[in-house]
């Protein structure tokens, strides 16, 4: 966050993270050790950005005052290491039942994964159109995909995001979620041409009928 937001926005945000009613002009500015003008300039910009939003009214004395409150988008401007988390449970679980019992389950879960998708592969869609809808939803994801056609017209993902970066970077296995949630969503066998885990600069997926030979990168 230090990146993205100076000194004063940081604290300001944070102390909206800390107090989740909200919080007044007055209260930012007190809280700031700045002008009440400058405390209204940053709300400006923050609330164009998303980040903060207007709140309920505080009834005084004399005439209410309106609360700021983060959003949702605000809140995840504050880090969150569930990468440490995973990396736990995938080294715990490789211990327990080896490189390929990981395997295993990382595909099973990616299994589950695409049956819990509050949108559903379309009845009747044909493979491209798969192909196309799941880098629709991996875009939304995070992992910054698109479609594309290789040489050989056969259908292509590439993300340039790998929302699985350092985990993979340590456990190589990791990929495998990925292959086997392609794989469920779409009903091809799924190759991976190119992966920034190993020095790629993008991360490419090939889709192929099941039972087709592979095909060189």
């Amino acid at each position: 966050m230090a990146e993205l937001f100076g000194d004063r926005r940081r604290q300001l945000l944070r102390h909206l993270l800390r107090n989740k009613a909200g919080a007044t002009v007055d209260q930012l500015a007190q809280a700031l050790g700045v002008t009440r003008t400058a405390v209204r300039q940053h709300l400006a910009a923050l609330t164009r950005d998303g980040l903060v939003a207007p709140g309920a009214e505080r009834v005084t004395g004399g005439r209410p005052v309106r609360l700021h409150v983060l959003t949702e988008a605000g809140r995840e401007v504050f880090p969150r290491r569930y990468s440490w988390f995973a990396r736990l449970l995938v080294e715990a679980i490789a211990r327990e039942h080896g490189a390929s019992g990981l395997r295993t389950r990382l595909g099973r879960i990616a299994a589950t994964v695409v049956a819990q998708l509050p949108e559903p592969v379309r009845a009747g869609a044909s493979g491209h159109d798969k192909v196309e809808d799941l880098s629709t939803l991996m875009d939304q994801l995070g992992y910054d995909a698109r479609k594309v056609r290789d040489v050989g017209g056969v259908p292509t993902i590439e993300a340039d995001n790998c929302v699985f970066h350092a985990l993979a970077m340590q456990n190589p296995a990791v990929c495998q979620f990925d292959l086997a949630l392609m794989s469920s969503y779409t009903g091809n066998k799924v190759e991976l041409h190119e992966c920034m885990a190993k020095g790629g600069q993008v991360c490419r997926f090939r889709f192929l009928p099941r039972g087709a030979p592979s095909r060189d990168a």
